[in-house]
């Protein structure tokens, strides 16, 4: 592992941080079932999918999926996954905010959960580049072509 590597590993403890905080806040209002959560938010997506009476399936797998990225990238070993769990579960609330019915400031207070979401969306990202090693490994275990490491 070169010196940029393990700069990049120390460095990842940040963005681990902001989502392990980030999606633990939110559970607060997802768990409970805050109003803001299931009229603003869930409600309005589980109409759109045409399963008007599963909303609250559709906020507590959500939650259960934040509460395991959370989980993930606070431990090294499984960072990279948490990571790449992150991306994806951001990707779909920033994709639902912007194209679904959900909105960009659906609480009128300048977009604040969107901007969080593209936040926490780039934070996965640097997680999953600061330990491409470890996916890298994975998908070889798997026989997945894996790019050969540049040299200098």
């Amino acid at each position: 592992m070169t010196r940029t590597d393990r700069l990049l590993r120390l460095a990842a403890w940040l963005p681990a941080i902001w989502i392990a905080y980030e999606f633990t806040f939110y559970q607060q209002y997802k768990l409970t079932g805050h109003p803001g959560s299931v009229d603003f938010i869930f409600q309005p997506l589980a109409d759109w999918f045409g399963i008007p009476a599963h909303e609250k399936p559709l906020r507590l797998g959500v939650a259960s999926m934040e509460i395991l990225a959370s989980i993930l990238v606070l431990i090294p070993v499984t960072r990279a996954w948490g990571g790449v769990l992150t991306m994806g579960i951001m990707g779909g609330a920033i994709f639902f905010h912007a194209i679904g019915p959900i909105g960009i400031d659906p609480y009128g207070d300048g977009g604040k959960l969107f901007k969080e979401a593209i936040v926490t969306w780039f934070a996965g990202a640097f997680l999953a580049f600061a330990h491409r090693q470890d996916i890298q490994a994975a998908a070889a275990r798997l026989g997945l072509p894996v790019p050969a490491p540049r040299a200098g």
